[in-house]
């Protein structure tokens, strides 16, 4: 959701540039007055740290939700961990806009009092978020945590093409061609040679995963046009109401689907460490990608998602006893430079 800053971050990045240009063949001592070896050190290792958070978090997200469950089902409630993950996630949010509050002070722009014309438009993705979390948890049924990493890709369809609907953005060809490899890095990534079926995943967990990637797609479009509809407006406010929001559902789907279960085992039955590290696996994944938007770029994210997709099949192999097929290396290695050549074409657009 973090897409504000980007712009900014750019236009520092260009103005230390032509600052590194104008000192170039001036003596050494000039530059490091200046700040400027520092400074490329401080950005590297940042955009490092930011990249392995963001591959672990990635990576480990699967394997989390499987590991966390019990001869094959969930002994904990779903719908409390999805709580406590929007809960984690609205305490990140406001422990930010608290430094904020601290060091600039109470501004219009990031405070929390608000009107009902603002906040009456998160209720929607808020909606769209819940449906398709508590659907990451069942499409495990299906799906192992290799498979599913390279299926949930599928957004990044659904998101391009929802922007071209509702956002009214050019998609340029690079992205249309990337679509269609990302279609045939899945495919090629399921193929079974050891079965009957022609793909690992059966019909189900495809349907389950083309609309997770359908409620996610609508679900960060539209959130995107909330923000870009105010966009002074602090980005730790407009996260704090929808994770409010997100709260209040998770509490509704709590009372219909485990209301009698809750009562009578308690909110924490069937936790272990396993599923309280998916929680915070999951709280910290969103702060993760805001880090990548404001100190690292694009790349840093394709990077991530490459990387994890195989580091995900390659922990699989020792948890969960995975088949890491030659047809599961090509499909991944597909979908990663889809991927790449979607990046390049938004920056080409």
């Amino acid at each position: 959701m973090e897409y504000r800053k980007i712009k900014d971050q750019d236009k520092d990045e260009e103005s230390l540039g032509d600052d590194l240009e104008s000192l170039r063949g001036k003596p050494p001592s000039t530059a490091m007055s200046l700040g400027a070896g520092p400074v490329d050190r401080t950005k590297w290792k940042r955009k490092s740290m930011v990249t392995l958070a963001l591959t672990v978090l990635t990576s480990s997200q699967a394997i989390l939700i499987v590991w966390s469950k019990r001869a094959g089902k969930y002994e904990y409630s779903v719908t409390t961990a999805n709580f406590l993950v929007e809960t984690l996630k609205c305490a990140f949010s406001l422990a930010a806009l608290a430094r904020i509050w601290n060091s600039e002070g109470v501004t219009e722009d990031n405070r929390l009092s608000t009107t009902l014309d603002e906040v009456i438009v998160y209720p929607i993705p808020a909606a769209l978020y819940l449906v398709k979390n508590l659907l990451q948890y069942y499409i495990f049924a299906y799906v192992d945590a290799p498979g599913y990493q390279i299926l949930k890709n599928l957004n990044i369809i659904s998101t391009g093409v929802l922007y071209r609907i509702i956002l009214k953005k050019k998609l340029s060809e690079i992205q249309w061609a990337a679509f269609v490899l990302l279609c045939a890095g899945c495919t090629t990534a399921q193929l079974n040679s050891n079965s009957d079926r022609v793909l690992q995943t059966p019909f189900q967990g495809w349907m389950m995963a083309i609309v997770m990637a359908l409620l996610s797609g609508f679900a960060g479009v539209y959130t995107e046009a909330i923000i870009k509809k105010r966009p002074s407006r602090n980005i730790n406010v407009q996260n704090f109401w929808l994770y409010i929001f997100g709260m209040v559902f998770n509490a509704v789907a709590i009372v219909v689907q485990d209301f009698d279960a809750v009562m009578n085992k308690g909110f924490f039955h069937g936790y272990s460490f396993i599923t309280v590290l998916m929680i915070l696996n999951h709280a910290l994944s969103g702060i993760a990608v805001s880090m990548v938007m404001k100190y690292a770029d694009n790349i840093v994210k394709v990077y991530s998602t490459s990387v994890a997709m195989l580091l995900t099949a390659v922990v699989s192999v020792f948890l969960f006893g995975f088949h890491l097929s030659l047809a599961f290396f090509l499909g991944s290695t597909v979908v990663s430079v889809s991927i790449y050549l979607h990046s390049i074409g938004k920056l080409q657009r």
